[in-house]
């Protein structure tokens, strides 16, 4: 089995200066941090509500100048916010940019703020995971007719744990698949994902399966997530990820996370 990847989403809120981000992703490059992510949203998910935020894929482009060896991506974006071949044409740019780093994520939004504030329209969460449904293969169909062609295929990420219709659209579609499953939950979730891999005449095994540690707010301590880090690995997860916060994204957990998996 391959070694555990290490993933930290560098949450763009609460740094009223841009250059507390850029010095993040920095240090978790040269921690050993195997992917940096970032998030799609308008303003902050906590904390201050209208607190500082700055946006996703302009944030991307500038990572994958500012770096050389870490992956990078949205962790995930939201397809109602772009068109759909927009969104293919943006990655592949990114891309470019960073020399075959972007990881694609893609999910179906969720937060009505977002929407109400840039003008998009809410609809519910079926038909935000129809219209889902719809974008991925005008993703796919855009990036294959594009020139120049991204620099290798890029991998695209769902997240999500919907039973019925995000895990079918992972079993479809995607490279690898995001879940806030707890260890107690996650072998549920992982069962139907492969009854809809079965479905479809997919190999479970050939989509990277990825969960968060600790949460969006509270991490826990360093101990709790490494014994958090051990269930989920035993249960077969490859990516774990954290989350990090402005204005002064501590990176204390990231390290020990990366310690531990260079032990494994």
């Amino acid at each position: 089995m391959s070694r555990p990847r290490i993933g930290v989403q560098l949450q763009p809120q609460h740094a009223p200066q841009y250059r507390a981000i850029r010095d993040a992703v920095r240090r978790c490059e040269d921690l050993g941090v195997d992917i940096a992510f970032n998030w799609d949203h308008f303003f902050p998910l906590y904390g201050d509500r209208d607190g500082p935020h700055f946006e996703c894929w302009t944030m991307l482009g500038a990572w994958a100048e500012q770096t050389s060896r870490i992956e990078i991506g949205a962790l995930v974006s939201c397809n109602s916010y772009r068109n759909p071949e927009l969104l293919a044409d943006m990655a592949r740019t990114v891309d470019h940019i960073g020399g075959g780093r972007l990881i694609l994520g893609v999910g179906s939004g969720w937060k009505h703020r977002d929407y109400r504030e840039y003008g998009y329209e809410f609809g519910t969460a079926g038909s935000r995971l129809d219209d889902l449904a719809d974008a991925l293969p005008r993703i796919k169909s855009r990036l294959a007719q594009l020139n120049p062609q991204p620099t290798r295929p890029l991998p695209m990420m769902i997240g999500g744990g919907g039973e019925r219709k995000t895990l079918r659209l992972v079993a479809e579609h995607a490279d690898m698949w995001h879940s806030f499953a707890t260890a107690e939950d996650y072998p549920h979730k992982a069962a139907v994902l492969a009854e809809h891999c079965a479905a479809v005449g997919r190999d479970p095994g050939a989509i990277e399966h990825s969960a968060a540690l600790g949460g969006d707010q509270t991490l826990g301590t360093v101990n709790e997530l490494l014994a958090e880090a051990d269930a989920l690995t035993g249960l077969g997860v490859r990516l774990l990820t954290i989350g990090c916060t402005g204005p002064d994204y501590d990176l204390t957990a990231a390290e020990a996370l990366c310690r531990w998996r260079d032990q494994q």
